[in-house]
């Protein structure tokens, strides 16, 4: 078959599968801000939209809704994107922010700033960023002084988890109005949502997550190989660290909206990469569009399953990550049986 038949075959699947991806995250966002705790009419916000009349439900709309949806998909967004870094630049299908420390070092810096009086906007953004980077930066120096294997670096992403899980309960100790904002962050929570946090982190996160999709092709060499990459010309080791601080501040970003959403960075790209889409270009995208949605979600599961009661939305993520987790480790072990 022709190249240029096959290419453009390609480029109508992956046409196909972010349109039918934008739909569904749309539907669910749509679905997201009119049910809740109480349902809101749609005529009633497409009225306030349109003509600016007050109501109600607009007013539900305006400053509850649509702030924690909006949220919600970028938050996921962002731990999709960042998972599907992490695991293309360190070549293990099990990293994910949560996993190698990033996530526990997010928590630490915010709780950080929170006990020294800053709740919130672009400061806590940055301390987020700087927590997760730390993380990484740890976990990347370690696993190449020593020569970790896939496995090692999982395991001191586990230390690190401890470590800053270790610090954040040290702040609390000393600093005890800090508690309720960490348990909030620990468990994963969109009920404390605002434009001042949403704001000031979704331009963060458009800006990286672009950045990172026009530039997927240096990440697409990494993942055949050091030599490889430096055959052609590029230097693995910058341009891994360079991508892992974009992913550090994706899910500094994240956590800085909503603290800690376990497992999304990993489920999302490893859904994504069963619809046979293995292309930087597209998977980044995809998975950034699918990790809202997914997020968004769970959202409203964990907002309507137990009306007119809500339970954290960081405990739905750990039902459903858990067992796909270990699914992948099994796997994984598997794998490597000779």
């Amino acid at each position: 078959m022709n190249s240029s038949v096959i290419f453009s075959k390609n480029k109508r699947q992956s046409a196909r599968l972010i349109c039918s991806a934008v739909l569904s995250v749309a539907i669910v966002l749509a679905l997201s801000i009119i049910f809740g705790s109480s349902r809101i009419s749609p005529g009633a916000v497409l009225s306030g939209l349109v003509n600016g009349a007050e109501s109600v439900d607009y007013t539900i709309f305006k400053y509850v809704r649509l702030p924690r949806a909006l949220s919600c998909f970028f938050a996921g967004a962002a731990l999709a994107a960042s998972g599907a870094v992490i695991q293309r630049a360190l070549s293990n299908k099990l990293a994910s922010p949560g996993i190698i420390g990033v996530n526990s070092g997010s928590v630490a810096a915010v709780t950080l700033c929170t006990s020294l009086g800053i709740w919130g906007g672009w400061t806590l953004s940055l301390a987020a960023f700087l927590g997760a980077f730390l993380s990484v930066c740890v976990v990347v120096a370690a696993s190449v002084k020593f020569k970790a294997s896939r496995g090692a670096v999982i395991l001191l992403g586990i230390a690190m988890n401890s470590l800053f899980g270790a610090v954040t309960d040290a702040i609390v100790t000393f600093v005890p109005d800090t508690a309720y904002m960490t348990t909030q962050f620990r468990v994963g929570d969109f009920s404390s949502s605002s434009y001042s946090k949403l704001i000031p982190a979704a331009v963060i996160i458009t800006v990286t997550v672009t950045a990172v999709t026009v530039f997927a092709d240096r990440l697409d060499l990494i993942t055949l190989g050091d030599d490889v990459a430096k055959g052609l010309g590029l230097s693995a080791g910058v341009t891994r660290m360079l991508y892992l601080t974009a992913a550090a501040l994706l899910a500094g970003c994240a956590v800085s909206m909503a603290g800690l959403l376990s497992f999304v960075g990993l489920i999302v790209p490893h859904a994504v990469k069963r619809l046979h889409v293995t292309d930087g270009k597209m998977l980044l995208p995809l998975c950034a569009i699918l990790g809202g949605g997914f997020v968004t979600l769970c959202d409203l599961v964990a907002r309507t399953a137990f009306a007119p009661y809500e339970i954290p939305v960081g405990i739905i993520m750990s039902v459903f990550g858990v067992p796909v987790f270990l699914i992948l480790l099994f796997r994984g072990k598997e794998s490597e049986r000779p």
